[in-house]
């Protein structure tokens, strides 16, 4: 279709076809994508055979204080008079090495079993009641394996950054340089540095914070941690794949494969329909309060304010209630039809209690997209406008060619985080329904659960942990799948200066 043809189509044609490229393109967004992450993959192996090679090489070329550095770490430094670094190198290898000797290497080394004595009662000669003696704990030996897996990783970085350090200074002293002092190191890092200073800290916290109970929750779904192994009573261990085989394995894993393809289904519905309707009828409604002629305009949007001031919690307790059986929606429909409505708005079929959330979360929604809009139309160049008046455009031709464009543009990331923010909306659904009705067709979830919320039964309810992560590490994949994948392929990506 040529650029001619496609403007003369009207809206909802234009539309259809976008949406038919979209389709027709994400075959090829994906091949794009994983070729992409293959040559990450290869990129990255490729890095570390040339650090292996450097590291042989530095060998080679490095003095005897360079070599003697590669088992004694700040050796190097200290031959060349960088004596605080050399130090600091010196004590972080003590310590490692003290660190897996008292504590690290008792856990590590049954990293691979996650322990094999387990907790017992016994008998001893003389007592009437049994003692126990707890065995090994397999939560604390996957705990801080992890932990110290991670601080050898951090100790190796520092074991290069020693080596690479000692043939550095080598190399001035061949040069006749001297090495820096530390007051000028120190004034580079509130200088030169001070980045580095600004932001130690919290990527400390986050890989203490983040990054640990990330890989641990990981590791979590290639066991049978669940509560017929519950440590410290009894151990698990490791099981490979078998928790995502059976959230696919509909002939042998029966409910549980059946409740992850139902629930997935819903999940993704819900949430393409939770962030349009609220995208879509927020931008009207912005459009009717930016609308020039419209009185009061600040009153408006302060009512939408005051909506959103409202913890969002609360407003979702408020509807529970009002739309129980004897809530006051069903009263004013008692007052209306002449006798008694006891309707379960929430509990009586799948389809009736999925359409009432859709509709209540509008009503949470939508002003936080009115705000924002309300934003983004006082921004809208105005000569834009001005120049579709004067050939003679229609309000609905301007708006599809002028607003509606700008709106996708800017708001595309905006789109993006409340789709993905809407695959993990607990809120909503716990709040609201509990994931209700119930039905015996589905393990440990409601009609109305998404993934999210079924992931917080598993682990609350029946503390299936190894089943709830493995779903856990799905949904991130998902996620992050269809953010790369959108992002990449929309107007604001390839295109930054198209409305500049």
């Amino acid at each position: 279709m040529t650029y001619v043809e496609y403007k003369q189509l009207n809206p909802f044609q234009r539309f259809a076809h976008n949406f038919k490229n979209f389709i027709v393109n994400i075959p090829r967004a994906l091949g794009k994508f994983f070729r992409a992450l293959g040559k990450t993959i290869v990129k990255f192996f490729t890095g570390i055979g040339k650090g292996f090679k450097n590291y042989g090489v530095t060998f080679v070329k490095g003095d005897w204080a360079t070599k003697l550095s590669y088992l004694i770490f700040g050796v190097g430094d200290l031959s060349k008079g960088k004596y605080y670094k050399g130090i600091l190198y010196f004590l972080a290898e003590v310590l490692y090495i003290l660190y897996m000797i008292f504590f690290g290497w008792g856990y590590l080394k049954d990293f691979g079993t996650l322990g094999t004595v387990e907790t017992r009662k016994v008998l001893h000669p003389g007592n009437i009641i049994p003692k126990t003696e707890y065995g090994d704990n397999s939560m604390l030996i996957l705990l801080y394996s992890v932990l110290t897996i991670v601080i050898t990783i951090f100790v190796f970085a520092i074991y290069i950054s020693n080596i690479k350090d000692a043939y550095r200074h080598q190399i001035m002293r061949a040069n006749g340089e001297k090495p820096t002092s530390l007051k000028t190191d120190a004034k580079q890092f509130l200088d030169g540095k001070y980045h580095v200073t600004l932001l130690s800290f919290p990527v400390l916290m986050i890989g203490i914070f983040n990054i640990l109970p990330l890989i641990f929750m990981i590791l979590i779904a290639f066991t049978n941690y669940d509560k017929t192994h519950l440590p410290p009573g009894t151990l698990f261990t490791w099981v490979g794949l078998d928790n995502f085989y059976s959230l696919f394995d509909v002939v042998n894993s029966g409910r549980k494969a059946t409740t992850f393809i139902e629930l997935t289904k819903w999940t993704l519905i819900w949430a393409v329909l939770a962030t349009f309707t609220n995208y879509i009828l927020g931008m009207i409604v912005a459009l009717m309060i930016n609308k020039k002629g419209i009185k009061f305009k600040a009153l408006w949007r302060t009512l939408f304010v005051i909506t959103i001031a409202v913890p969002q919690f609360v407003s979702l307790l408020v509807m529970n209630q009002m739309l129980q059986a004897n809530g006051a929606i069903n009263v004013l429909l008692s007052h209306i039809v002449g006798h008694h409505v006891g309707f379960q708005w929430l509990n009586t079929t799948g389809l009736i209690a999925k359409t009432v959330v859709i509709v209540i979360n509008c009503w949470v929604g939508i002003p936080y997209t009115i705000l924002s809009m309300s934003g983004i139309l006082m921004n809208i160049p105005e000569d834009l406008y001005e120049s579709a008046r004067i050939d003679g455009a229609s309000p609905f031709k301007t708006f599809t060619a002028i607003t509606l464009p700008y709106m996708i543009f800017v708001t595309t990331p905006q789109l993006i985080t409340q789709f993905v923010g809407n695959i993990n909306n607990f809120n909503v659904i716990y709040l609201l329904t509990g994931g209700g009705p119930t039905t015996p067709d589905f393990y440990q979830a409601g009609q109305t659960d998404i993934l999210v919320t079924w992931l917080f039964n598993l682990t609350m309810s029946s503390q299936d942990y190894g089943l709830a992560a493995a779903i856990g590490i799905l949904v991130f994949i998902v996620c992050a799948t269809i953010s790369l994948i959108v992002y990449n392929n929309s107007k604001s990506m390839k295109d930054e200066e198209a409305f500049s």
